[in-house]
């Protein structure tokens, strides 16, 4: 609370003492949502702006990452509908394929059944069924979080409207040339029985085995290492660089391949590193994909040793064994017949992992659709090349460049269950047929459709037009789209961004489809740990929306967002939020007792008091600042440039600095309440997009508004008042060194010492009242002995101390404290003096000296002068 509080009213018929979140949080979003606020008009004559919202799993729960990007994109947003535009920010979820598919799997195996036991229409209807019941759990705690999202527009990758704008472009890419199938390596999950995305594979450090071996016989002899023994059974070359003199006989013979009755050639490719191991290299192309290039290049067979499940599928001892099984049998054989060279266990290195159900990813060839990507990928370069996409910040324009100019050919298929089914019919005598949106599917017998379903990434790349209404030209698509901003986090910029470019760009005749891309951090904890389920430093935002409120939350990760950088948070800094929300209230609380108004035109500036002019003049170029950051997707420097405008400036300094103007009543009075009523509508409705909720509830009761949501956003007027500016800074210096001597002898910030203010010929004078209220200083009365004099901002400040502070107890500890800084100067001195000293001692040593007698000059000034300022004896 603000001081002298015992001066105002007891109670506020308006507000209550103290402000509780729980009990208002709610019933506002409730009421928000009613009254429509949060939809969109496509008739409307206002510009558009358009966000789409980076479409949560249907199996996902709110967790930090999702609040930290939610709160960007709401204050984005509520930004722009106050400032006119026709503002449109739509909802919807992920079908998620394999996360969801697994979701269902884990019930059924609870149940003692797998998908296979039931069928696939089963399955299905199954998966509905979840969906139905648990999903969208997240779309509802986002409420909870305030998310300004039109909920009439909520959209699903897999809904009517969003199947069609999947089987449309598929089939416009394979009429096209750009859809094809054939045989490539992929990721394959032996768990979830399907290909996954490289997004989906985790990659980890882990204790494997490094084994060299010996491939042939006699002469005829070379030496392999691998990490995968097992996979030596599908081996069809060894691979050496042409220009290895080392091998350079070998290069076009045929050796004996260990523990087959096969023999395998020595080709010469130059993917082969000759400084790496032994500069040969096994080649199994059906499992590995740097090894299916080659075979490729040299036309080698491609022989696949085990099932979808990991099983070994080669006849022999090792049928049938799982592959880590097999992986131990096959090094014992081996060895038995010394053909194991060298053995490292254990052996460090980079292993990838199935995303969802942790199992180890097996490299593997398969039959899989496959998106061309070469022309799509070069549009979605040149977009931001020339300037059509922005991406913020600017220099992750290096990382989108080094992915998307180097883009492979996408694996689009999935064999699961759940998704979207692959648009391909087969016939009896090897017919295919793609079948669009509008097309009738073959019928008859011996036609079947494609078994596998397309990659989550496939439908989520086409969510900027397709949740328009495309393929269908809506009044919604022609209103909305391009949309303005993609907010996103930049570890997904390869898999989600380049995918919605490619698609984008391809269906809507190279229209863009976002304007520009801000890329955010990840949320860390408050030391800079990665945030995991499995780490105790895990956090459920809930939980501290519950305890401290969501507006709390929400500026703690609106004042840590740095473009493109990683967000620390902990809950000390959200409890300091919590603290800053009921500063705004406890000070518009105060504002609104002592005449604060909003009503008629401002006075003239004539009327005003030097400190009315400051701080409008430091509201407009807070204004001013704000717009600049938001233009420039700069949070943390507009939630910090707003944190110290209202708190330091408006709460803490002209509310002070006015309270004497208050308490006189008056005219002046009536002025000032004016300038404050003011300054807190500006300032409620600049920090509305970030804490939505303290601001709804105080600027309706100052201004009778009917909801800061849809309230004009502050327009800076242009005042500016550097005169007054300068006044106000000699007033604060007065107050700040007058408070800081004080402390330095030992007085409490709230005790009376009788002083004598010498102000004459400076402009200080009229702001007298206030400088002494502010800093308890009476009247030098009858008997006043200056005993300190303190010359500041051109006035003299002169205080009789005498009776508050022990002057010789003081003197002694003051002294005292000289003496160990004098002490501590000359010991570094003497070290830094020393040419020994420095020519052997480490620089961080000496940086640390330096900064001891840096530290021990300061005290010598700062003592020096609280001892010259006490009383003489």
């Amino acid at each position: 609370m603000t001081e002298n509080s015992s001066q105002q009213p007891a109670s506020n018929p308006e507000l209550p003492t103290t402000y509780a979140p729980a009990d208002v949080e709610g019933k506002l979003y409730e009421r928000w949502v009613e009254r429509g606020y949060f939809e969109a008009d496509a008739k409307s004559e206002k510009p558009p702006y358009t966000i789409v919202i980076p479409p949560p799993n249907v199996t996902g729960a709110l967790h930090l990452g999702h609040a930290f990007q939610v709160t960007l994109m709401d204050a984005l947003t509520r930004r722009k509908r106050m400032q006119g535009f026709e503002t449109l920010w739509l909802p919807g979820m992920d079908h998620a394929g394999i996360a969801t598919q697994n979701k269902v799997e884990q019930q059924l195996g609870e149940e003692g059944k797998s998908r296979q036991d039931i069928g696939r229409d089963a399955f299905t209807e199954r998966v509905w069924q979840w969906k139905d019941e648990y999903g969208g759990r997240i779309l509802g705690q986002l409420r909870r979080l305030g998310a300004g999202l039109d909920w009439s527009r909520e959209r699903f990758t897999m809904d009517e409207g969003l199947s069609r704008a999947v089987q449309k472009i598929f089939k416009d890419l394979y009429d096209d040339g750009l859809i094809y199938r054939a045989e490539r390596i992929i990721n394959w999950c032996p768990r979830c029985l399907t290909a996954i995305s490289d997004i989906e594979v985790d990659y980890q450090e882990d204790d494997g085995e490094l084994v060299s071996l010996k491939y042939g016989e006699g002469d005829d002899t070379l030496v392999v290492a691998t990490t995968r023994v097992e996979t030596m059974l599908g081996d069809t070359a060894v691979a050496v660089h042409p220009d290895d003199e080392r091998y350079a006989r070998l290069i076009g013979k045929r050796i004996k391949l260990p523990l087959t009755d096969r023999t395998i050639p020595v080709v010469a490719d130059t993917h082969v590193d000759p400084e790496f191991g032994t500069g040969a290299v096994k080649v199994t192309p059906a499992h590995d994909p740097n090894d299916f290039a080659i075979g490729q290049r040299h036309d080698l067979e491609s022989l696949t040793v085990m099932d979808e499940r990991g099983v070994i599928t080669v006849p022999g001892p090792f049928q049938g064994l799982d592959r880590f099984e097999a992986r131990s049998a096959i090094v014992a054989a081996l060895r038995e017949q010394g053909r194991v060279v060298a053995e490292k266990r254990p052996y460090v290195h980079s292993v990838g992992h199935c995303s969802r159900c942790k199992t180890t990813i097996e490299p593997r060839l398969s039959l899989q659709w496959w998106v061309k990507v070469e022309t799509l990928a070069q549009a979605a370069g040149d977009a931001v090349r020339d300037g059509r996409v922005a991406l913020h910040p600017k220099e992750m324009e290096k990382r989108y460049f080094d992915w998307v100019d180097n883009l492979n050919d996408w694996c689009i298929s999935r064999q699961l269950w759940w998704g979207h089914r692959i648009p391909v019919w087969y016939g009896p005598d090897g017919e295919v047929v793609c079948v669009g949106p509008d097309d009738e599917a073959p019928t008859g017998e011996g036609w079947t459709q494609d078994e596998d379903v397309l990659d989550t990434w496939f439908s989520s790349g086409l969510w900027p037009f397709s949740t328009l209404g495309w393929p269908e030209q809506t009044p919604d698509l022609e209103k909305f789209y391009s949309t303005d901003v993609l907010l996103t986090g930049h570890d997904i910029i390869f898999f989600w961004v380049v995918r919605m470019m490619m698609f984008g760009l391809y269906a809507m005749d190279g229209e863009v489809p976002f304007k520009t891309v801000a890329l955010t951090g990840l949320v860390r904890d408050e030391f800079g740990k990665k945030m995991s389920k499995s780490n105790p430093n895990a956090v459920d935002p809930l939980v501290w929306m519950d305890a401290y409120g969501s507006d709390a939350v929400r500026f703690t990760l609106a004042n840590g967002a740095n473009p493109g950088a990683d967000v620390p948070i902990g809950e000390d800094w959200v409890k300091a939020s919590r603290n800053f929300a009921n500063k705004i209230w406890n000070a518009t609380r105060f504002a609104l007792m002592n005449g604060a108004t909003i009503e008629g035109p401002l006075p003239d500036p004539s009327a005003m008091t030097a400190t009315d002019r400051w701080i409008l003049s430091r509201l407009n170029e807070t204004v001013a600042d704000v717009d600049r950051y938001y233009d420039d997707f700069q949070f943390a420097k507009i939630s910090d440039a707003l944190y110290h405008f209202a708190w330091d400036e408006v709460f803490d300094w002209y509310v002070e600095l006015s309270k004497t103007t208050f308490f006189a009543g008056g005219e002046q009075a009536k002025v000032s309440g004016r300038v404050l009523g003011e300054v807190l509508d500006v300032t409620l409705r600049l920090l509305h997009p970030i804490v939505p909720f303290v601001t709804e509830t105080l600027w309706t009761t100052l201004t009778g508004g009917e909801s800061v949501v849809v309230a004009d956003w502050p327009a800076d007027s242009g005042f500016r008042d550097e005169a007054a500016e300068k006044e106000i800074e000699l007033v604060q210096q007065v107050i700040t060194e007058v408070r800081r001597f004080k402390g330095d002898q030992g007085l409490k910030p709230g005790q009376r010492v009788p002083a004598e203010l010498t102000l004459t010929g400076t402009a200080l004078a009229p702001h007298e009242p206030a400088i002494r209220q502010l800093l308890r200083l009476e009247a030098a009365g009858d008997g006043f002995h200056a005993t300190a004099s303190l010359p500041v901002a051109g006035a003299t400040v002169a205080l009789d101390l005498s009776g508050t502070i022990d002057v010789p107890a003081e003197r002694k500890r003051l002294t005292k404290d000289l003496e160990a800084a004098q002490k501590e100067k000359a010991q570094a001195t003497g070290k830094l003096g020393n040419e020994a000293f420095l020519a052997k001692a480490p620089d961080n040593v000496v940086d640390k000296i330096r900064g001891r007698l840096s530290k021990a000059e300061a005290d010598i000034e700062r003592i020096s002068a609280q001892l010259a300022a006490l009383p003489q004896s």
